[in-house]
């Protein structure tokens, strides 16, 4: 006698007691939303608010705050100070985005990471 598939209640058939794609697909789900948080939870503890940016250019941007830390000299990054106030400095974190940093002597600050186009609009730091 040969068995026959039975219909689940989402609409799948199969033969054992649970419907092993709806399974694997909660699975998914459960490991993306994890994955998602432990995401979120990094921006704790960044120095400037990069939550909105793409992860391309949140990735570049810690990797560049980190070298400024290390007192690593801000035109490795291709970086120039703004010459309407002289103690801003604009470094090129992709096509699109810039980080902004205040220079106070001995470091720099950095302020905020925003879109090209928000930094051509207006004068960034007034």
């Amino acid at each position: 006698m040969a068995r026959r598939k039975k219909r689940f209640p989402c609409g799948h058939r199969g033969y054992g007691q649970i419907c092993h794609r709806c399974a694997q697909k909660e699975e998914e789900r459960a490991k993306k939303k994890e994955e998602k948080q432990m995401w979120e939870a990094t921006f704790a503890a960044d120095s400037v608010d990069l939550t909105d940016l793409p992860k391309n250019v949140v990735l570049k941007a810690r990797r560049i705050i980190a070298s400024l830390e290390r007192q690593q000299d801000y035109r490795q990054f291709r970086g120039k100070r703004l010459r309407h106030d002289r103690f801003i400095i604009s470094i090129p974190v992709t096509r699109h985005y810039r980080l902004l940093c205040r220079d106070r002597g001995s470091n720099l600050v950095p302020e905020a990471v925003i879109s090209h186009e928000d930094y051509n609009v207006c004068k960034p730091g007034s």
